[in-house]
C-alpha cells in the first residue's frame, strides 16, 4: 500500500474553502484511477505542542507508489492538480510514501 498526504495550509476564507472543497475538489480526487481510500480530516488539525499551520489533511490510499505516479499522470490527475488553484491559494503540500500496517 502507498499513501498520498495533502496538507492543506490554513486559508484566508475558511467557509469558501470548505465549500469549493466539498463541491468540487474532493469529487474530482475521487476520480483518480486506483484510487483505493480517501479520508480528510475534521476539526481543527493540532500538533503535540498546539496549533499547526494546517487547516486540512487528506488522506489517499493506493496500492503502490507506482500507483499514485499512473493516477498523478492520468487525465483525472492533471486534472485534479491543477484545480489546486481554485482554492488552496495559501498552499498544500503533498507527501508520497509506502506504507504498511505496523
Amino acid at each position: 500500500m502507498a499513501q498520498l498526504v495533502a496538507l492543506y495550509k490554513t486559508p484566508s476564507d475558511p467557509k469558501a474553502f470548505d465549500e469549493y472543497y466539498a463541491s468540487t475538489h474532493a469529487p474530482l480526487a475521487k476520480t483518480l484511477p486506483g484510487l483505493r481510500r480517501y479520508e480528510i480530516s475534521t476539526g481543527p488539525v493540532a500538533t503535540a505542542s498546539g496549533d499547526s499551520p494546517y487547516y486540512l489533511v487528506a488522506l489517499l490510499e493506493f496500492d503502490s507508489m507506482e500507483a499514485i505516479k499512473t493516477a498523478l499522470n492520468s487525465p483525472e490527475g492533471q486534472k485534479t492538480a491543477g484545480d489546486l488553484a481554485n482554492f488552496a491559494q495559501a498552499g498544500v503540500e503533498l507527501l508520497m510514501f509506502d506504507a504498511k500496517e505496523a
